[in-house]
């Protein structure tokens, strides 16, 4: 394979913004350049995270406190990360994930109003201090989301009300805001655009940045 270096890539944003689809079409582009490429999701990833990820997600589960959904989330990052992510990192695989830590200060902290000291603290112990290289924010309007969502049976976090909803979307655009250090690992886009000129965007950003 052609990858000479490790690279971790990220991407964010609310519900139905189309991350997967993105994740999944620039694993392919980079595949064709033949680099070495992992894409992997969260909550989930591995076996371990993957159950956990299904207690989260139950619909069922509505007497979930948001202090136990942070923990829940947070073990199954630690998991997902030293199983998985940092061994592919130091082989010089490059790791494509669909949310990682950034998801948690949207949803846990904006959303839930936790303690966001406590998330950011507890993220870095899950994580050892692994930050993305670069991380794709793909914004909707919260309308967008609902209709693109209207034919689909919806687990617990997308069975959260307008709102909720409307304060994770804030949470996201609040990152690049408030991280002034981290402003050139966040890269904002329109996800209401075609879905192959975001992947135009993503793939262009990609090259730009790390010239493969």
């Amino acid at each position: 394979m052609k990858t000479t270096k490790s690279l971790f890539i990220t991407f964010e944003g609310i519900e139905a913004c189309g991350k997967s689809t993105q994740a999944t079409l620039l694993k392919s582009a980079l595949i064709q350049l033949n680099h070495d490429v992992i894409l992997t999701r969260e909550p989930g990833g591995t076996e371990i995270s993957e159950e956990i990820r299904r207690l989260l997600l139950n619909p069922n589960y509505k007497e979930m406190t948001a202090e136990t959904e942070l923990l829940l989330y947070l073990a199954a990052r630690s998991q997902h990360t030293s199983e998985l992510i940092l061994p592919a990192l130091l082989d010089n695989i490059i790791v494509i994930c669909d949310r990682y830590f950034d998801s948690t200060i949207a949803y846990q902290g904006a959303a839930r109003k936790l303690d966001l000291n406590i998330i950011k603290r507890i993220n870095t112990f899950a994580t050892s201090g692994l930050i993305p290289d670069i991380t794709f924010i793909l914004d909707i309007p919260v309308e967008v989301s609902i209709e693109r969502q209207k034919n689909k049976r919806l687990d617990r976090m997308e069975n959260e009300n307008f709102d909720f909803h409307v304060r994770v979307r804030e949470g996201y655009l609040n990152l690049l805001k408030n991280n002034d250090d981290n402003m050139n690992r966040f890269c904002l886009i329109d996800a209401t655009q075609t879905i192959e000129h975001i992947h135009q965007i993503c793939n262009e950003k990609i090259k730009y940045m790390f010239n493969l």
